[in-house]
C-alpha cells in the first residue's frame, strides 16, 4: 500500500488538537473486522459539569474505580497508577477487566499482597481485576497478581488470559526487592489463582512494555521500553507449547531479537512506506540477563537493531504492529521523531514503516507522544496521549482523520490539587459497546458508553 504524504486533516477538532500523521494509516486496520469503518469522529467534546471527563454529545461515562477506595474483595485498597488493561468475556454476560498498576517502590498505594498471588512482597505493582455485569455495574474487584514491579502494559492471549509486563530490570537487593524483576506474568481474569504469580522467565528479563500473540502459531512478540542508551530491542518468543492455553508458556521456549540488516537504529528511517526485506531473528545469548542487560549483549559482528521507547504492540490481520513512542537525538538516537508505527509481516520477513507522528508532518502531537493504542469499532485506532497539559484519547480512522474522543478534565484531582493525568489502558468490551480507559494520576477507571458504531 502506497504511503499518503503529509496527511493533515482537520475534522471535528483535529486542527485545534494540533495532531498530524503521515503514512498509510489504513494499514493499521488491515484484517480487523472491528475497525472496518471509516467514521470521522463523534463531534466536539462537551465540558463535563462534574469536571472529570469531557466527551462528545451522546456519550456518558461511569467511574468504575478510584485509587484509595476499598477493593470489594476486602483485600485492601484500590492501588495507584492504573496502566495497561484488557477486557475479557466471562460467563452470563459478564466482563473481566484486568488492569495493571505501574507501581514502583515509591508508589502511593501498592497492590495488596494475597497468599498464592504474590511474587515478591517487597514490590508494589501487579494487577487488579474488575468483574462487571452487562450494564457495567461492578460485581467484584480483587487482586489478580501482586508483588510485581512497574507493570506498564502487556497484552491479551488467544486463550483469554492477560500477560502483564514488568518495565524494570531491578535485581534482588535493588530498591529493597527480594527477587529479580523484569519478567512477564500470566493473569487469568476469571480465576487469578489458576495462574498464580509465576514469572515466565524464558520470555526474557528486560524492561518489558507490551506483547502481541500470533494467533496462528502462538509466537509472542515483545517490545522493550528503554528511554536511554542502549535503546531497546524488538523480540519474539517461540514457545515450546504454542497456543497450549493457560499455563502453557511456563513450558519454556526460545527468545530472539530482531535484526534489520543495515539498520542499527530504527529512528533514522523517516520515510513512510520504507520497507525492509529479509528481517533476521537472532538468538538472545542470555535471556535472564544474569550479568549483562540483553540489549548490551554480544549479538555478533552484525550487531542488532535498537529503537528508543518501544511501547504499544498488537496483532492485526497477518502482521504485528509496534510503536516507537518517540526518539530524540539529544538522548542518543540517530534521528528525532514524535512517534512511529511499524508493521512486521512474519510470512514475508518484511518490516514496513507505516505511520509517523511529527515533526516532519508539520504539526507534532500535543504533549509528548502517542502511547497506548487499541483497535476500536468503526472509529479505527484509539490513541492515548502521554504529555503535558490537558490529556486526550484520540481516534484515527482509515482515511487518517484524527478526532478527539475524550479529554481529562482538570478537576479529576481535587480543587486544591488539580491534576492532568495521562490516559492509559484504552480497550473495548467484548461486545464493543463500551470503551474502558484509565486515568493514571490520580488512578481512575472509566467506562464510556455511547454510539460507537
Amino acid at each position: 500500500m502506497s504511503a499518503t504524504r503529509r496527511q493533515i486533516l482537520s475534522r471535528t477538532g483535529a486542527a485545534a488538537a494540533g495532531i498530524a500523521f503521515t503514512g498509510a494509516v489504513s494499514e493499521l486496520f488491515a484484517g480487523s473486522a472491528v475497525a472496518a469503518g471509516s467514521r470521522g469522529g463523534y463531534g466536539p467534546l462537551v465540558p463535563d459539569p462534574a469536571g472529570l471527563l469531557d466527551l462528545p454529545a451522546g456519550f456518558r461515562y461511569t467511574v468504575l474505580s478510584r485509587q484509595g477506595e476499598p477493593l470489594r474483595s476486602g483485600e485492601g485498597l484500590v492501588p495507584s497508577n492504573p496502566d495497561g488493561m484488557a477486557a475479557f468475556a466471562g460467563r452470563r454476560g459478564r466482563t473481566h477487566l484486568v488492569r495493571n498498576h505501574e507501581n514502583r517502590v515509591t508508589g502511593k498505594i501498592g497492590v495488596p499482597t494475597v497468599p498464592g498471588l504474590t511474587y515478591d512482597p517487597a514490590a508494589k505493582g501487579g494487577c487488579t481485576v474488575l468483574t462487571l455485569d452487562g450494564r457495567n455495574n461492578v460485581l467484584d474487584e480483587r487482586v489478580g497478581i501482586a508483588g510485581t514491579a512497574v507493570n506498564c502494559a502487556g497484552g491479551p492471549t488467544p486463550w483469554g488470559a492477560w500477560l502483564t509486563c514488568e518495565e524494570t530490570e531491578d535485581k534482588a537487593g535493588t530498591n529493597g526487592y527480594a527477587k529479580d524483576h523484569g519478567f512477564v506474568f500470566e493473569v487469568d481474569g476469571a480465576d487469578p489463582h489458576r495462574t498464580g504469580a509465576v514469572p515466565l522467565t524464558a520470555m526474557g528479563r528486560f524492561q518489558h512494555e507490551a506483547i502481541a500473540v500470533d494467533p496462528a502459531n502462538g509466537i509472542v512478540y515483545e517490545t522493550e521500553d528503554a528511554f536511554q542508551q542502549p535503546f531497546g530491542l524488538f523480540y519474539r518468543f517461540l514457545p515450546e507449547r504454542p497456543l497450549g492455553g493457560t499455563g502453557s508458556l511456563r513450558a519454556g521456549g526460545a527468545l530472539e531479537a530482531m535484526r534489520v540488516p543495515g539498520v542499527p537504529d530504527l529512528s533514522v528511517i523517516q520515510e513512510t512506506g520504507a520497507r525492509f526485506e529479509g528481517v533476521e531473528w537472532v538468538p538472545v545469548p542470555d535471556p535472564q540477563a544474569v550479568e549483562t542487560p540483553i540489549r548490551l549483549q554480544d549479538f555478533g559482528p552484525k550487531g542488532i537493531t535498537h529503537a528508543q521507547k518501544l511501547e504499544g504492540c498488537y496483532w492485526g490481520g497477518n502482521a504485528v504492529y509496534f510503536v516507537s513512542s518517540f526518539a530524540r537525538v539529544k538522548d542518543g538516537s540517530g534521528a528525532t521523531h514524535f512517534g512511529q508505527v511499524w508493521k512486521y509481516e512474519p510470512h514475508r520477513r518484511r518490516l514496513t514503516l507505516v505511520v509517523v507522528f511529527g515533526p516532519s508532518t508539520d504539526i507534532q502531537l500535543p504533549g509528548e507522544s502517542p502511547d497506548n493504542i487499541c483497535l476500536a469499532p468503526t472509529g479505527g485506532l484509539m490513541v492515548c496521549e502521554d504529555g503535558d497539559g490537558a490529556q486526550h484519547v484520540y481516534g484515527v480512522n482509515r482515511k487518517g482523520e484524527v478526532y478527539a474522543v475524550a479529554r481529562g478534565a482538570r478537576n479529576i484531582g481535587t480543587p486544591e490539587a488539580p491534576e492532568w493525568g495521562e490516559f492509559a489502558g484504552v480497550t473495548f468490551s467484548p461486545d464493543l459497546r463500551t470503551m474502558y480507559v484509565n486515568c493514571y494520576t490520580p488512578g481512575t477507571t472509566f467506562a464510556v458508553t455511547g454510539p460507537w458504531c
